[in-house]
């Protein structure tokens, strides 16, 4: 009985075994037809074709803007009155230091005096935009409180308004409290960001973590100090976006500093240059795009200062 239980156990097995096998190969020649039929195409050629394009768009792009970034510079190494004479794009002697030296000496050294008060504007109201806006996103992200969410929809609402609408209304309310031609009608307004307090919350939310908080709070350290000696440092890359993002924006403004003062010696370089190049010929034109250039120069010290705080950033999670 043992004997023929297994000689049939052993066809049964036997029987599977050739099924298998000839389903296998019945499913190999279907592979092999379809293979055959539809040869996968490589990737390596749309990888290459979609590099090129990519590279090819993104120097478009790159010639457009850095341009005029050339012409300018190209044009302010010109002898002096010479600025608009062709070549446009290439080099006709080398005199930008003595261009600058004589937009320096113009008008009394009305444009230093211009750039100063760009720096004092753009610096201060950078630097207390960035306090401000960092502490009031740490507070949205790391406090419970009733309209917490109704106070970050009004920030968002905020973001999407340009500030040129506030202009006329800022000038009519300073106009009324008498800081025409006062300093703090250009810093009061450039102090708020409400980008900066998005930004700030967003980042808070997702880099500094909350044991961390209350680690601290059960070592005896006040929500103050949390924020200074924890918040800021675990923020620094949000922060040295905001405070880079703040400073090119107060230094860009024209409107608002066109209206609220009027002294040529309180002006920042954007109003001075500006109304040089509207003097109809008093200020001679080179002297204007001699100023244009150095205008820029903060600008690119300041980027290229700030950018290894974002690489700092940037890996500072990338290791544990």
């Amino acid at each position: 009985m043992s004997v023929h239980v297994d000689s049939k156990i052993s066809t049964s097995t036997a029987q599977d075994r050739n099924q298998s096998e000839t389903g296998s190969t019945i499913a190999k020649s279907r592979l092999g037809k379809l293979v055959s039929v539809k040869p996968v195409q490589s990737n390596r050629e749309t990888t290459l074709l979609s590099r090129l394009i990519v590279t090819i768009v993104l120097g478009c792009f790159a010639i457009y803007f850095l341009a005029p970034i050339w012409w300018l510079l190209v044009s302010a190494s010109k002898p002096m009155g010479e600025q608009f004479a062709a070549p446009g794009f290439w080099f006709n002697g080398t005199h930008l230091g003595n261009n600058i030296a004589e937009l320096l000496a113009a008008r009394d050294g009305i444009f230093l005096r211009w750039i100063m008060n760009s720096v004092f504007h753009a610096g201060i109201g950078a630097l207390v935009g960035t306090l401000l806006a960092s502490m009031a996103g740490y507070a949205m992200a790391k406090y419970r409180f009733r309209g917490r969410e109704v106070v970050f929809s009004v920030v968002l609402a905020a973001v999407l308004i340009p500030k040129i609408l506030f202009t006329l209304p800022l000038y009519l309310m300073f106009s009324e409290l008498g800081l025409i031609n006062n300093p703090l009608a250009v810093l009061l307004p450039s102090i708020v960001s409400p980008f900066g307090v998005y930004l700030s919350r967003v980042f808070a939310a997702q880099s500094v973590p909350d044991e961390l908080i209350e680690a601290a709070r059960l070592d005896g350290v006040s929500e103050v100090g949390i924020f200074f000696r924890v918040g800021v440092r675990m923020m620094t890359p949000a922060l040295v976006t905001i405070f880079l993002f703040n400073f090119v924006e107060i230094w860009n403004n024209y409107l608002l500093p066109a209206m609220v003062i009027h002294d040529s010696s309180l002006q920042p370089v954007t109003v001075g240059l500006v109304a040089w190049f509207a003097s109809n010929g008093k200020v001679p034109m080179s002297l204007v795009v001699v100023g244009a250039l150095v205008s820029v120069i903060p600008l690119l010290l300041l980027f290229l200062f700030l950018q290894r705080f974002w690489k700092a950033g940037l890996t500072a999670g990338a290791i544990k």
